[in-house]
This record gives structure tokens, sequence and C-alpha cells, in this order.
């Protein structure tokens, strides 16, 4: 599989990459991006790539689902993420009796100005911690659903805007499940990606404990950026280069999961997921110090940006067939096709002089 996506690399032509991007703000972009990294690897121990890809999200305007255990650090990294970048943020604890407007906000009368006045709810900060999102009911669940696509919220015909930038870090408890309500397809699909935490390793746990022995690190961060800072690394993400044969195999890899033949899979991803595919994609390249996209980096976001959007038939559970097995068999169906494309182009092109010399 490496050798079929090096050579795709090779075929693909990369060579014309954004001419949008300034180099100067692309360097400085990519630094205070590894400050925020290095920031966060002091809070939250052994889990680089976890803060990077919740990073990555951040850098693509999207929202992530952190669906792990109790204690591994969920509500941390979000509280961090927020300190380090100098964000307002909130956190919902979402509980059966959380109603919609504790969201969204209301409106009160005010007997003075004979009006009705708006009172803020939760959702209006940079970061909003869903935490335990299953365990409120739909109706409260969905009162997410316009400010995660839209960045807006409209209380009685009025809409009001979220500050920029805006993301929404939720997160689930996969083992119980006495009290909850599954997040419906519509939900999930508002997720660029689903990530989990795990436990730490040993010497990472022993360090985490005795780090707070007296007090909590959290409480030394410093605040190394600030909200402009990530907007203009988020604006310049979006010109991060793609090559036109990666726009289809980006849609490739997607659209096999609605492939109605398929022995497990009831329902595949949507375009909203080859977008965020794209947009991860993008945000890999300019952790990684590129100002284009390549195949290795839409392979190493697929799982992420598309298992949570899958929903299996019964015989797979059956089975105990999961949807990264799933999709890590597509990976290895996908690349040949494109790489073979690819080739015969190739082979097709007329002989040039320079051929010929």
């Amino acid at each position: 599989m490496e050798d079929i996506t090096n050579n795709i690399s090779n075929i693909a032509d990369i060579s014309n990459v954004s001419k949008a991007i300034n180099q100067n703000d692309f360097l400085e972009s990519h630094a205070n991006v590894l400050k925020i990294i290095e920031q966060a690897e002091n809070i939250i121990l052994g889990k680089k790539d976890v803060i990077q890809m919740t990073i990555i999200s951040l850098l693509c305007q999207g929202h992530v689902l952190i669906e792990d255990v109790p204690g591994v650090g969920k509500t941390t990294l979000a509280s961090a993420l927020s300190k380090i970048i100098g964000l307002k943020y909130k956190r919902a604890q979402f509980t059966p009796d959380v109603m919609p407007s504790d969201i969204t906000g209301f409106s009160i009368y005010n007997k003075t100005t004979n009006e009705l006045e708006y009172k803020e709810g939760l959702a209006l900060c940079n970061i909003l911690l869903a935490d335990e999102i299953n365990r409120t009911s739909p109706k409260t669940q969905s009162s997410l659903l316009e400010v995660m696509e839209e960045g807006t919220i409209t209380v009685d015909g009025k809409t009001h805007h979220v500050p920029t930038p805006f993301m929404v870090i939720a997160t689930q408890n996969p083992i119980g499940f006495v009290g909850t309500h599954p997040l419906p397809e519509a939900q999930l699909d508002r997720f660029i990606m689903r990530i989990s935490i795990g436990y730490p390793d040993t010497a990472n746990e022993i360090k985490i404990i005795s780090d707070r022995k007296i007090e909590n690190p959290i409480d030394k961060i410093k605040t190394v950026i600030n909200s402009a800072d990530i907007i203009k690394a988020q604006n310049i993400v979006k010109n991060i280069h793609i090559d036109e044969t990666l726009y289809k195999y980006i849609v490739e890899l997607v659209a096999k999961t609605r492939n109605h033949h398929h022995q497990y899979i009831t329902l595949g991803a949507s375009p909203r997921a080859s977008l965020s595919l794209m947009r991860l994609s993008q945000a890999k390249a300019f952790l990684e110090k590129r100002d284009y996209i390549i195949p290795e980096d839409i392979l190493s976001m697929y799982v992420p940006a598309i298992a949570h959007r899958i929903i299996l038939k019964q015989e797979a559970k059956l089975k105990k067939v999961n949807t990264e097995d799933i999709l890590n068999d597509i990976k290895k169906l996908i690349a040949p096709q494109i790489l073979s494309e690819n080739v015969n182009k190739a082979q097709r092109r007329k002989p040039t002089p320079a051929d010929k010399n």
C-alpha cells in the first residue's frame, strides 16, 4: 500500500502549488500551531496524535466528537485548548433536564424598554464543550444543528452569529448506554471527525498523578496566540493546493461507502463527508509544512473523517466487523484504480521532442 501511494504522489502533478499563500504568513501560522501543540502536550501527556487531530479540526472550522471512557482527559483537552489560544470557553453538561434554550439562549420581556431582550445561551462562545452529549434529549441535541453548520443561532426569528473561531467538542461514553439517546445521523454528520484518547501508558500516568499532587498544571497554561492567529491559519488552510486527480481520489473513497451492494453497509457517507475529508487533508498538509496535499494526507484522515458517518448492517455486528475494518479495505481497493488510471493517461500521452532526445 505504501508503494502504491508513493507512486500516486509521483504521478500527480504537484508542482503547481498554491500561489495564493504568502510564504511568510504560512511559516508564521505554522509556527503558531506548533506552539499550541507544544503547550497542550504539557497537559495531555503522551497523546500528541490526539492533540494534532483536534488542532486539525479547528483549522478546518470543524467540530470533534470524542468517544471514550470517563477520566482519560476529554474535558481537560477542550479546556486546555481554549486557554492556550485565549478563546472564550463554555461547558454544557448534557443531562436529561437540559433545555434547548440553555444552549441557544432565549428572549425575555424587558419592562423598561417594553421589548424582548435576548439572553445568550452557552453556544455563544469560541469553544463549546458538549459533555456527554448523548445523555440529553434529542430535542436538546438538535439545538446544536444550526450553530454547528451555519455558525448562527436563531431565536424568535432573530439570527445571532457566534464568535469566530467557533468549535464544538462533544464527548460521549461508548460503554454506558443506560439513560442515553444515540446521536442521529444528521447530528453525527455535523462532526468533521470522531476520535478517542485512550489510556496513557504507565510512565505518562505516573507523571500525570505526580504533576497533580499539589496543583493542576492546567492552571499554569500560558496563552501563546490569539483568535486572530487561528483565523489567519484557517484562511491559509483553505488555500492549500489540491491536484485535480486528488479531488477524484477523495470522491472515489467516499462514494465507495455508498455502494448499494456492499455486504455490510446500510448507509454510506454523504457528500458532506467528501468535503470534510478534503478540508482535513488540507489541514494535515499544513501541519506537515506543505502547501499542497498528497495521497498520504487523504489516507491518514480517511477513517477519522468517515467512520462515524456509516451505518452497518446487523450482519456486520454479528460477525464483529467494524467500520474501521471496512474503510481500511476500501483504501486498498481504491488506490490501485487511481494509480492505474494515471498510468494509462501517461502511456496514452503523445511523445514530445523532449522525450525523443
